[in-house]
């Protein structure tokens, strides 16, 4: 059985590979990858990640979202959102974005992995599951970002704000508020 074989057998659909990965099964990583992505075996999603893919009825599969952000920052400790969920609060966002944002403590910038784009951002601290509240402040935080009237959406914040547990409110503030949500919660969060 050939390197390149060797190499193969080790691998199984749907995984994802750093280049570190193989060196263990081939001690050319570097001409193996490229000969596997040249036959269709692997999918080279960015410098050094690649993805054997799975056969389904309709064609190839693209990695699972979270498994694709993991290997690339080799890191299980991110939050995976859209402004797209702000629509869920009720605040008057109704915009539908093409944009994945990735909270993480690695990496920031926008990066294509795939046919996919994220826009990865380093925050000290996020939550490891979306609330509505990190919603809210999240909201706060990004309003430069959305395309609705920005006065008309913070005045339905602070209605929605005013409706939810004032002491979840406060910790989501303080733990994930920057200046603007600090400033813009602070008198709320006193009237409650």
């Amino acid at each position: 059985m050939n390197k390149l074989s060797v190499l193969r057998a080790h691998l199984k659909e749907g995984g994802l590979y750093r280049r570190s990965d193989v060196g263990e099964w081939s001690k050319s990583p570097d001409r193996h990858l490229a000969e596997l992505v040249k036959e269709g075996t692997l999918e080279k999603l960015s410098p050094g990640l690649y993805y054997y893919p799975k056969q389904s009825v309709f064609g190839k599969t693209p990695p699972e979202e979270s498994k694709l952000v993991r290997g690339f920052l080799k890191d299980d400790r991110f939050l995976i959102t859209s402004p797209n969920a702000y629509n869920s609060l009720g605040v008057g966002t109704t915009q539908l974005y093409n944009k994945r944002v990735v909270y993480n403590h690695k990496r920031h910038g926008d990066f294509a992995l795939g046919n996919q784009r994220f826009a990865f951002r380093v925050k000290p601290h996020f939550p490891a599951n979306l609330t509505e509240e990190f919603l809210l402040v999240d909201l706060v935080n990004n309003i430069d970002a959305i395309a609705e009237d920005k006065d008309t959406v913070l005045q339905k914040v602070k209605s929605k704000a005013l409706s939810i547990d004032p002491k979840k409110l406060a910790r989501a503030v303080r733990d994930y508020g920057g200046v603007r949500a600090q400033k813009f919660f602070t008198p709320l969060l006193k009237t409650a």
